[in-house]
């Protein structure tokens, strides 16, 4: 029996839709084992974005810590400068404290306390005096202990130096006698 046109060309066309999906799976094997220019390209930016996105990051990370160690040092500065004037108050303190026979002279040192008590009040600096109050190791330093009734347990008795703190952070400890 004679195939007609019809399935001579439906024939020829199965032929050739082979023959290309034989060809394209070739071309799609050689393709995959080896990487096409646009995939070099995809691959190449998302390696550059990366480096991107961590350099970045570590600018960030950079930024902060060194405001924060700006901080710290503007900190550290105000906490040494305060420290060298309680020695004068210190002694200023004492002089206040003893009896002294010239009125004026007397009157002149407490007005000269009391202004660099003001001055210090004023940097946000609060004087340390904890007679009567528990023992505190973050805020005193014991240097004596004694057995003592009149006080509680772990009581700070005696102090024999004033401490600082400047907001949240002790500049000078107390120097205390510590009772029981």
């Amino acid at each position: 029996m004679a195939k007609s046109k019809k399935e001579k060309a439906q024939e020829a066309v199965e032929e050739t839709v082979e023959t290309v999906t034989e060809e394209t799976a070739a071309e799609e094997t050689e393709a995959a084992a080896e990487p096409s220019e646009l995939e070099l390209a995809e691959k190449a930016a998302k390696e550059a974005n990366d480096k991107y996105l961590r350099l970045a990051a570590e600018y960030d990370n950079f930024r902060k810590r060194t405001a924060k160690e700006k901080e710290s040092i503007y900190g550290d500065a105000q906490a040494k400068t305060i420290e060298a004037f309680l020695t004068l108050y210190d002694n200023l303190e004492r002089a206040v404290a003893n009896p002294s026979t010239d009125e004026n002279y007397k009157k002149g040192v407490e007005l000269i306390f009391n202004q660099l008590c003001e001055t210090l009040a004023k940097l946000k600096v609060e004087i340390l005096d904890p007679k009567g109050e528990g023992f505190d190791p973050n805020f005193h330093n014991a240097v004596m202990h004694e057995e003592n009734e009149d006080y509680g347990e772990n009581t700070v008795s005696e102090v024999f130096q004033k401490g600082a703190k400047l907001g949240d952070r002790v500049i000078r400890p107390a120097m205390v006698k510590v009772a029981n």
